[in-house]
């Protein structure tokens, strides 16, 4: 089967329909389209009966950012001795907080769990397309901070865009860590050099993919009413690419629209203007501040869009740092294998409450 390497925007605007935009896969998808377009038919009868269904016990809080974009905030609060230590989890470009379904239920009751939606997705504001950049999304985590977790001890945790995010806040507020964040942990992630990869492609072809995949997506943002009207419908061939680059394994069909669905909820002129950003990402000197922290990295073994050795990277600059390399696992390693995710998050906030023991609370400066 040959590849047809050419962009081609109608093409594109019908494959973006399925959640085709997830982390940069719109090129991707109309090079490779002519390839996929023939396992189009191929599904899993297996169900996935156990994703949690969304009714946690929440606090439902609006954190105004510095520059005045509203962000939508649940918080999940046990109360008693549970509730002096916060863990934050930062979602990833095209998602919301609805990604971390399961482990807001696995974790219930061993702290303050606290989500939210990044700038202009899931719930929270449209922001300007200028503020759509990492170092920004580290000042909304300062923000949240501020407003929701003003003292004590913290936990942050990030998957993907969300990883960058916290290494962003790290480079902003080395102190933090220092004083308060006593636990990351970076799933799925890359602190840099992301522009490189091949997206599991041929190695002449992922390199050329990369460049084009900002200018498709202002493509096909400029097609914005046309594309969002074919998004509205998860179809075979985007769930089928949506399994493909966020699994390793083979997802049911639950878990693959789960997944499509946050993906195609986010506007197409958002993911055009947050994947530059993405691409240009590099926060590999920041690394060094997570020494002061317990630091957990996990990646699937199968991670098309952060391959492993990206987390390799991160772990060489914080020594010390808990490296977990989940068999058949993909980008959304934290939905496919959550059971094993979620045990080592439990073991890192259990590590967390080992350390907090006499810390003394401090207001963030």
């Amino acid at each position: 089967m040959g590849l047809n390497v050419g962009f081609d925007v109608g093409r594109a605007v019908r494959v973006a329909g399925g959640g085709l935009a997830a982390a940069g896969a719109l090129a991707v998808g109309a090079a490779a389209g002519a390839a996929l377009e023939r396992l189009v038919m191929l599904r899993t009868a297996r169900r996935d009966s156990s994703l949690p269904a969304p009714d946690f016990p929440t606090q439902v809080r609006e954190v105004i950012t510095a520059d005045g974009t509203c962000l939508h905030v649940e918080v999940d609060d046990p109360g008693g001795a549970a509730s002096r230590l916060t863990v934050i989890f930062c979602h990833g470009y095209a998602l919301s907080l609805d990604s971390w379904r399961y482990q807001r239920r696995d974790l219930q009751g061993k702290a303050r769990l606290v989500f939210y939606d990044q700038r202009s997705h899931g719930k929270s504001d449209r922001a300007e397309f200028d503020t759509h950049h990492v170092d920004q999304l580290g000042s909304d985590l300062f923000d949240i901070i501020t407003a929701l977790a003003p003292e004590g001890p913290l936990v942050l945790v990030g998957h993907s865009m969300g990883g960058m995010t916290i290494m962003a806040l790290a480079e902003q507020h080395p102190e933090l860590f220092k004083r308060r964040v006593f636990g990351v942990a970076l799933i799925a992630t890359s602190a840099g050099g992301l522009a490189e990869v091949s997206l599991g492609l041929p190695s002449f072809v992922g390199p050329v993919l990369q460049r084009l995949a900002s200018p498709a997506a202002a493509a096909l943002a400029r097609q914005k009413a046309v594309v969002e009207l074919s998004r509205r419908t998860t179809t075979d061939l985007g769930l089928l690419l949506t399994r493909l680059y966020a699994f390793g394994s083979v997802a049911s069909d639950e878990a693959g629209r789960f997944v499509a669905q946050m993906i195609a909820a986010t506007p197409i002129d958002v993911l055009a203007e947050f994947l530059p950003a993405l691409q240009d990402h590099d926060k590999r000197a920041a690394l060094a501040i997570l020494q002061q922290c317990e630091v957990l990295v996990v990646v699937g073994d199968a991670d098309r869009l952060t391959p492993p050795q990206h987390s390799a990277q991160i772990v060489h600059h914080i020594p010390g740092a808990e490296f977990v390399i989940v068999a058949k696992g993909g980008h959304m390693v934290f939905v496919e294998h959550h059971e094993q995710v979620d045990a080592l998050l439990e073991e890192l906030i259990d590590r967390v409450w080992r350390n907090i023991t006499g810390f003394r609370e401090e207001p963030v400066a």
